[in-house]
């Protein structure tokens, strides 16, 4: 029996919540969902994912929080991504670090296993294991508990994205590639049945940079005086990628998601 896993974009700030809470549920039962996976770096505010959010978003309908180089940000994720069995961290973090790299869920009777990884490109604050030569244990170590293993790979080079997906052609069921958030037309399955993606988007507004104010970010640009980034709440939009896989752990099929969502009259506090 195949299953139906969709790779949401990253969630950015309130308006990726609200996106979420509009549409994730009608998009669910449309297209026949089995499991959902979203990447939560920038679910608070658009940095980081703190603890409530995380809860809130399992709530929408998340089976599956990702995370990258911003996973520490919020403090009361430190603590709490070591109890949270649906949040997983970078599994080339530094051994010991809170939380876990990758898991194992039961999906109609098969077993698909979860990793995460970080790139090692222009992430300035982390200094990670070689994701390559990590990805190769993982999948060793998985192998004999679940025929299916996914990965969603955190890097900001589309180089190195491409790079993985030939890297574990065959070897494993879907590499997504995120943190760009742009959700890119490259979406297919390679030659040894390995479903890919450079990256997969965002949930969030499309109006903007990468779901922020676009007038901010110029600005920055023009002035080079540091600014924060705000949320941008025109044109919402859910993004991603549906992967459907068979028993054998092969991919069949992949299909880019953009799923509309309407403003809100009154933006949600």
């Amino acid at each position: 029996m195949n299953i139906r896993i969709l790779f949401l974009g990253e969630i950015v700030g309130r308006p990726g919540i609200h996106a979420l809470k509009d549409g994730l549920k009608a998009l669910k039962e449309s297209q026949r969902i089995d499991f959902v996976v979203a990447n939560g770096e920038g679910t608070t505010n658009g940095f980081g994912i703190g603890k409530n959010h995380a809860l809130q978003i399992m709530k929408l309908g998340v089976d599956l929080i990702t995370t990258g180089e911003k996973t520490y940000y919020k403090k009361d994720m430190v603590e709490h991504i070591g109890k949270n069995g649906h949040i997983i961290r970078p599994a080339n973090y530094p051994a010991g670090n809170p939380g876990r790299g990758y898991r194992i869920f039961d999906i109609k009777g098969t077993k698909v296993a979860f990793i995460t990884l970080l790139g090692n490109s222009d992430f300035p604050r982390t200094h990670v294991a070689n994701p390559y030569l990590a990805v190769n244990a993982l999948v060793e170590k998985l192998r004999p508990e679940a025929q299916t293993i996914c990965l969603q790979f955190h890097a900001s080079t589309t180089a190195e994205k491409q790079t993985m997906a030939f890297h574990v052609n065959g070897k494993i069921s879907a590499m997504v590639g995120t943190h760009t958030k742009v959700l890119t037309s490259d979406a297919r399955i390679l030659s040894g049945g390995t479903a890919m993606v450079t990256d997969n988007g965002h949930c969030g507004s499309i109006a903007g940079v990468g779901g922020f104010d676009a007038k901010i970010e110029i600005e920055r640009f023009l002035t080079q005086i540091p600014s924060r980034s705000i949320e941008s709440w025109d044109k919402l939009e859910l993004q991603g990628v549906l992967v459907e896989i068979d028993e054998a752990g092969k991919a069949t099929g992949i299909e880019t998601i953009r799923q509309s969502v309407a403003t809100p009259e009154q933006k949600p506090a």
